[in-house]
């Protein structure tokens, strides 16, 4: 029977709680989220639920952080399910103080998750707001980042436009967020975080039906700075390759729909960015002859439209020696496996080539060969002579480039084994 009796009772509990660790004995903190869910779904008054649940995730922040920050938090999803009712009931009370904190601060530890997005959408709206008085921007954008799948999700086709619109805007631009808030002349909270990763998820939006038209130019303001010059290009692909963007960005249809959005909204060096990571890192299974004809019709229109100039970029990074960066590797390697190429390198250029070093060198190397190969054939360049396309650009003069001319790809064999 809940009465005033044990409301008293279990208050005195979780007070001296605080002051221990109680879920140190089970390590994964479920004991405290069980806690939650039974109090949030329990017969008491709003306030005092608030006040008890607000100790508990007080203990499971100091059981969590004891020791500085985490990034990485195993959680069930009914656990994940108490923490989301405890900040809508703080959203209902207007109660914003460090537990809002500390329950945010959980929930951007988790693994991704695809279940829960459209729970915490209106939380995530309130945090998000540089107006918020937990300053509490920082985090909400890592969230955002971690529940990515959900937004990507059949059930948020059941979201109203309005909650979506009012997502995107909160987000706005990810590299823009007030100072941290200050205690004793201190930040409250430094965590670690990478705005290159929640404008991955924007760039993903922007392929899809649901979502294009809520975005607005000033989502990638910051970012159509950043990779306006080749550093910032090179950089900005070695962050997004380092964390998990979204799987549109790796089929043809998403990023060439991602890149007509993205010259829509007036952002060309951000499109150009994106049709970078498709000729490098985002690499579409390579003997998908459908999806490279519409890369390439999409490239050919690009440079067409934005200076042949861009097309010496392109090729640079193809040729660049970015595929040292351990992140870019390891997802090439991952994303040709997917492809099921595994025994790509067992190829007889191989014979060709003996000095090519490690079998994992000789995979990555190769990649960027046929990538180069695949660019010259798309601009009607013999690539066995290496005939330069982009020399004319260089020098200034004219280049003969046709809206016209479609890409016609060779067998993969054929031309990964043409190695010059």
């Amino acid at each position: 029977m809940e009465g005033k009796a044990d409301e008293d009772a279990l208050s005195s509990v979780l007070s001296a709680s605080i002051h221990l660790d109680p879920f140190e004995a089970m390590g994964s903190g479920e004991l405290g989220f069980l806690w939650i869910a039974e109090i949030i779904n329990s017969g008491y008054e709003e306030e005092p639920r608030e006040w008890m649940a607000s100790q508990v995730v007080e203990s499971l922040g100091r059981h969590f952080f004891r020791d500085g920050p985490v990034s990485y938090i195993h959680m069930e999803p009914t656990w994940i399910s108490s923490l989301f009712g405890f900040l809508s009931l703080n959203e209902k009370l207007d109660r914003q103080g460090r537990y809002t904190l500390t329950a945010l601060r959980i929930l951007a530890a988790i693994p991704e998750s695809a279940d829960f997005g459209t729970t915490i959408l209106p939380i995530l709206v309130s945090s998000l707001l540089s107006t918020h008085p937990l300053k509490s921007r920082r985090i909400a954008l890592q969230v955002f980042y971690k529940f990515a799948p959900s937004w990507f999700s059949l059930q948020t086709e059941n979201v109203p436009s309005e909650d979506l619109n009012k997502l995107v805007h909160a987000v706005g631009d990810p590299f823009q967020f007030p100072d941290l808030l200050l205690q004793d002349g201190k930040p409250v909270d430094r965590p670690y975080y990478d705005p290159t990763i929640v404008v991955a998820v924007l760039i993903g939006l922007a392929s899809s039906d649901l979502w294009r038209n809520h975005l607005q130019r000033s989502n990638f303001t910051s970012l159509e700075e950043t990779v306006s010059t080749w550093d910032g290009k090179r950089t900005a692909l070695g962050c997004m390759a380092r964390y998990n963007p979204p799987e549109c960005l790796f089929t043809a249809t998403g990023i060439v729909t991602a890149i007509r959005c993205l010259e829509k909204l007036q952002c060309p060096n951000t499109a150009e960015f994106l049709l970078i990571w498709a000729w490098t890192v985002g690499v579409v299974n390579p003997v998908d002859g459908d999806g490279w004809e519409l890369i390439g019709s999409s490239t050919l229109r690009f440079c067409e439209t934005h200076r042949m100039e861009r097309l010496v970029t392109l090729k640079r990074h193809i040729i660049d020696r970015i595929t040292e960066f351990t992140c870019v590797r390891s997802l090439l390697i991952k994303r040709y496996r997917k492809s099921g190429l595994d025994d790509f390198v067992e190829l007889p250029v191989l014979k060709l080539q003996p000095g090519f070093g490690s079998r994992r060198d000789t995979f990555l190397h190769l990649s960027q060969v046929c990538q180069l190969r695949r660019l010259y054939q798309l601009f009607g360049y013999d690539p066995t002579t290496w005939k330069d396309p982009v020399a004319a650009s260089e020098v200034g003069e004219k280049s003969d480039i046709s809206l016209g001319h479609s890409i016609a790809l060779s067998p993969f064999m054929d031309w990964a084994c043409d190695y010059p």
